[in-house]
């Protein structure tokens, strides 16, 4: 039977599974658009100020919609020179205390300044400064926060499995019966 704490991490890591595969279509949208501009600009000669734009806006919400899916699959990049020797409670020692001491208050220090920053762009209604730019970047700047959140989510996961890894006696676990 799974604790109370499992479910919440499950749940976690299932909406940051959702939200990490409808973000891959992103990519999809991406390369498309980058053939686009591609053949506009070196077939034809004309681009467009937008299509620029739209390309690193794109680019921006894989990364920060990517972030917590990437981490909850342990893709993100890592200095291997020991972790990978590591038993599994040293390696849930390495992740529950790198995650406490790094990952957690960085997250929350950019996610509050996100914040501030996007509700400023959202007030001013703030689009491109850039002739034939794209309206409306304040959207693109509130992913800055939506981002964060999730990889924050992602990192009290963490911080749950780990801490079950580390704190749970052997003993106690329960035998399938």
């Amino acid at each position: 039977m799974l604790s109370t704490a499992e479910k919440i991490s499950a749940k976690i890591s299932a909406f940051n599974n959702w939200v990490g595969h409808k973000t891959a279509w992103l990519t999809v949208a991406l390369v498309i658009l980058f053939c686009y501009d591609v053949l506009m600009r070196y077939a034809f000669n004309h681009t467009k100020v937008w299509i620029g734009e739209l390309e690193w806006h794109l680019f921006s919400l894989i990364f920060l919609l990517g972030a917590a899916y990437t981490l909850d699959h342990d893709r993100h990049v890592r200095v291997d020179l020991f972790y990978a020797k590591f038993s599994k409670k040293k390696k849930a020692w390495v992740d529950f205390t790198g995650t406490l001491l790094l990952l957690l208050p960085w997250c929350v220090v950019i996610l509050v300044n996100s914040i501030i920053y996007a509700g400023h762009a959202f007030q001013q209604m703030e689009g491109s400064p850039n002739p034939g730019g794209l309206p409306y970047r304040f959207i693109i700047k509130s992913a800055i926060s939506a981002g964060f959140l999730l990889l924050l989510l992602q990192a009290l996961s963490i911080l749950i499995k780990t801490g079950l890894e580390i704190f749970t006696p052997k003993n106690s676990e329960q035998k399938p019966g």
